[in-house]
Formats: structure tokens, sequence, C-alpha cells
């Protein structure tokens, strides 16, 4: 009874509301990718690519020491990022990026994105934020 009820309120969701293929997935952080990250990530898509063409034992262990490596390699460099970044930030030039970074974040997280202005029942044209989530 209860899935051929659920059944058919998603069948009259789709179509009152439609089907949306979803958002894109946001963009990995990368900023503290360097030329050896990239290398060795390539070095582990070629033994990938082998391991998927031949399925032997030496593609595979190949591929688990590419693996290996480049998670090693990927955490370095990061660690190494954050502390260039967290050095910067004890500055005083850091002070003001902190701050900077505080405000791109908040936009980031923001629950309006692409509407700049829509109207309420009254036919009001709304442009601030916080009359745009209150209707």
């Amino acid at each position: 009874m209860w899935t051929s009820m659920a059944t058919f309120l998603q069948k009259v969701a789709i179509e009152e509301f439609g089907v949306t293929k979803g958002s894109r997935r946001e963009a990995k952080d990368t900023w503290w990718w360097n030329d050896e990250v990239q290398k060795v990530i390539r070095e582990k898509k070629d033994c990938f690519r082998c391991l998927y063409l031949d399925r032997s034992a030496a593609n595979m262990e190949k591929y688990k020491v590419a693996k290996k490596a480049a998670k090693r390699a990927m955490s370095e460099a990061r660690g190494r990022a954050y502390e260039d970044l967290y050095q910067h930030l004890n500055t005083k030039e850091g002070e003001r990026d902190i701050y900077k970074m505080a405000k791109i974040r908040e936009r980031k997280t923001r629950d309006v994105g692409k509407v700049k202005c829509i109207k309420d029942g009254d036919d009001q044209l709304l442009v601030k934020d916080e009359a745009i989530k209150r209707v």
C-alpha cells in the first residue's frame, strides 16, 4: 500500500514539476596543486588505463604503487600549501586577507544565487536579498 502511494506521489510530482538532471558537482579544491602533483596523477591515470586494458597482477601492483604515490604527493603538497597560507595569514597583510576570505565564504553559502530581483504578490519588484528570502 505504501509503495503504491509513494509511486503515485512521485508520478504526480514528475508530471507537475518535471525532472532535472541535477546540478553540477562543485569543482574540487585544487589551488594547491603543483607540477609534481600533476605529474604523479598523470602517471596514476596511465597505470589505470593499462590496468583497464590488461588486468594482470603486474599492472594491478603497478597501479597500487602509483595510487599510493599520488596520495602521498597530494597530501604533502596540500600540507605545504596550507602551511604557507597560515604563515601568510600571520603577517600584517594576511590579517586583511582573513576578512576577504570570510567575505568570499559568506557569499558562496548564500541561499540566493542567481536571482537578482523578483516580484511579490502585489507586483512590487524586490531587489534586496532579505526581501527576496522573505517571499
